[in-house]
C-alpha cells in the first residue's frame, strides 16, 4: 500500500493526492468541483468539530443555523461583499423539473423563481437581515452565534481538502454594541484559531492581518493564521474578520443605546473549514503516508495481535482484549484489528498509512511475557511495556508524539523564514527554497501587486508581532514600518 505512495521529492503534488486516497481521506466527486469525504476524512472533521465547539462555547458562544438558500438581492445591498463574491455563486433559477413528451428530464419554465436565490458562499447576509428583526436595544447585544454548515463558491480545479466547490466549514457571527467590543471579540478568535491549531493539530502558526488587497469582501480588518507546509507554500488556516458597521448599514441594523440614541451594531464574522484536513496532511505526512497528531487521530492506539495456531488465537486475543479494554476505559481511542484473513504485516502497513500514532503488537511470546510491543508512527523506536502499566505507556507515547510533530514543524518553519533586504533576494529565495520570507513594504496597493504579478508571492499577513522594524521597501525605495510576511501559497 505504502509502495503506491509518491516521494514528496519528486512530486509534492502528487505525494499529498496519494496520501489523501491511501489514506481514505476522500475521493473525488461524479460532481466536477466537489469531493466525498470518507469515514476516516469526517471523523477527523469531528474531532476538529468538538475541539473547536468546546472552544467557541466556553467563551459564550452558541450554534444555530441558517438557510442555505439566500435571495440574491441580499448580497447586492453591500457593495464590496457583493463584487468579491459574484463570480463564484450557484444561482437557482427555478423549482422543479418535468419529463417532456420524449421522456427527457428538463427544466419547468413555467416554475421561473420570482427572484434568483444563491446557494450560500457564505451567510453575512442572511444573518444581518435576521439581525435587524432582533436588535433593536443595547439590551439585545451583543449576539454570539456559530454555525457548522457546508458552503459554495465556485470553483472546478479540484484539489481534495484545499480546493473544493462544496466545503463543510464553521462561521461565526457576532453582534456587539462598540467598536472596541467588535474588535476585542475578532482578537478573540483569532486567538482560539491559534491554539487550536498549536495545541491540538501541532501545526505552528503566525498570526497577523490581511493587507487591503487579501481583506475579506466587506470587512474593514481580517485576521489570519498563516502556516508553512513542507514544500515551502503558505496556507491560510482561518480568518477572523472585523465587519465594523458595513453590514449593519447595508441591512438597516440600528439599536438603541445606553444613552437613547441610535447607532449601528458592530460586527465580526469568522470561519475555518476542511482545508484544515489540507493543512494536516501537509504539514507532518511523510513518504509512508499519513501522520496525524494524536488529539486529532480517529484511532489514537491500534492493537494487531500476532497468532498462528488456534491455540494461540484465543490466547493472543483474550490477551489484547484486556489491553483494549484498560486503554478504552482510560479515554484512549483504541481499536482491535482482529480482523481474519488479512496478514499482520498488511495490517501494520494499513494503520501506518492510516496515520494512527500508536500501534501495539501481541503475540503468544507477549501473552507469556505479559507484555506488549509498541510502535510509534513518527518513527519511534519498538519498545517492549509490560501489560500492567499499558495504559501509562501509551498515554506517554501519545504526548511524546503530539509535542514532537510540533517542534518539528516548528524546525521546519523557522529554517524557513528568511528576511530579506532587497528584491532580488526575495525572489531568489522563492525559488530557491520558498518558506515564508519578511520583507520591508511600503504600504502602497502598487508594490504589493507588482511583486504578486512578477512572483506569484502574496503578502500573506502583517504579523502581530515582530513587525514593528523600520527600514525601506526595497521595490520602491519608500519608507516602510515594519517587515510583512510573503509566500506562495496554496
Amino acid at each position: 500500500m505504502a509502495d503506491a505512495i509518491t516521494p514528496r521529492s519528486e512530486d509534492y503534488s502528487q505525494w499529498y493526492h496519494d496520501v489523501v486516497r491511501h489514506a481514505r481521506l476522500a475521493d473525488y466527486s461524479p460532481v466536477r468541483g466537489c469531493m466525498i469525504v470518507r469515514p476516516n476524512g469526517y471523523a477527523l472533521w469531528e474531532n476538529m468539530q468538538a475541539g473547536l465547539d468546546g472552544m467557541f462555547k466556553a467563551t459564550g458562544h452558541r450554534n444555530a443555523y441558517f438557510p442555505i438558500f439566500i435571495p440574491q438581492s441580499f448580497l447586492a445591498r453591500e457593495a464590496a461583499h457583493v463584487e468579491g463574491f459574484a463570480k463564484e455563486c450557484a444561482v437557482v433559477t427555478h423549482s422543479r423539473l418535468k419529463v417532456g413528451d420524449d421522456g427527457t428530464l428538463d427544466v419547468d419554465p413555467e416554475s421561473k423563481l420570482e427572484e434568483n436565490l444563491i446557494v450560500r458562499p457564505t451567510s453575512e447576509t442572511i444573518v444581518w437581515d435576521t439581525y435587524s428583526k432582533w436588535i433593536q436595544s443595547w439590551r439585545d447585544l451583543p449576539i454570539l452565534l456559530n454555525q457548522w454548515n457546508n458552503v459554495v463558491r465556485w470553483e472546478m480545479r479540484t484539489r481534495l481538502f484545499l480546493r473544493t466547490m462544496e466545503f463543510l466549514w464553521q462561521e461565526g457571527h457576532t453582534a456587539h454594541a462598540t467598536r472596541d467590543e467588535a474588535m476585542e471579540e475578532t482578537l478573540r478568535i483569532l486567538d482560539i484559531y491559534a491554539t487550536f491549531a498549536e495545541d491540538w493539530m501541532a501545526m505552528p502558526v503566525i498570526k497577523g492581518v490581511k493587507s487591503a488587497a487579501e481583506r475579506f469582501a466587506g470587512a474593514d480588518e481580517t485576521f489570519c493564521i498563516e502556516a508553512l507546509m513542507q514544500d515551502g507554500k503558505a496556507l491560510q488556516s482561518g480568518t477572523s474578520h472585523f465587519l465594523g458597521q458595513n453590514f449593519a448599514r447595508a441591512f438597516n441594523c440600528q439599536f438603541q443605546n445606553r444613552d437613547n440614541e441610535l447607532e449601528y451594531v458592530w460586527a465580526t464574522s469568522w470561519g475555518v473549514s476542511t482545508r484544515l484536513i489540507g493543512a494536516l496532511v501537509m504539514v507532518h505526512s511523510d513518504d509512508r503516508g499519513l501522520v496525524l497528531p494524536p488529539k486529532l487521530a480517529p484511532t489514537q492506539a491500534v492493537i494487531v495481535p500476532i497468532y498462528r495456531s488456534d491455540e494461540d488465537r484465543v490466547a493472543v486475543l483474550e490477551a489484547a482484549s484486556v489491553v483494549e479494554s484498560k486503554l478504552r476505559a482510560s479515554g484512549i481511542r483504541v481499536e482491535l484489528d482482529a480482523r481474519e484473513g488479512f496478514r499482520p504485516g498488511w495490517k501494520f502497513t494499513e494503520h501506518e498509512v492510516q496515520g494512527v500514532p500508536v500501534r501495539l503488537a501481541i503475540g503468544p511470546r507477549d501473552v507469556a511475557n505479559r507484555t506488549v510491543e509498541l510502535a510509534r508512527r513518527d518513527g519511534g523506536e519498538k519498545q517492549s511495556v509490560p501489560v500492567d502499566g499499558i495504559v501509562a505507556s501509551v498515554q506517554e507515547a501519545l504526548d511524546s508524539v503530539q509535542f514532537g510533530l510540533f517542534e518539528k514543524a516548528l524546525a521546519h518553519r523557522e529554517a524557513n523564514t528568511t528576511s530579506v533586504d532587497s528584491y532580488d533576494d526575495l525572489r531568489g529565495v522563492l525559488d530557491d527554497k520558498g518558506g515564508f520570507v519578511r520583507m520591508h513594504w511600503d504600504g502602497t496597493s502598487e508594490t504589493e501587486a507588482r511583486i504578486k504579478d512578477e512572483t506569484k508571492a502574496t503578502i500573506r499577513c502583517i504579523p502581530l508581532e515582530g513587525y514593528e522594524e523600520d527600514g525601506v521597501d526595497p521595490v520602491s525605495g519608500r519608507p516602510s514600518r515594519g517587515r510583512v510576511l510573503y509566500a506562495r501559497a496554496y
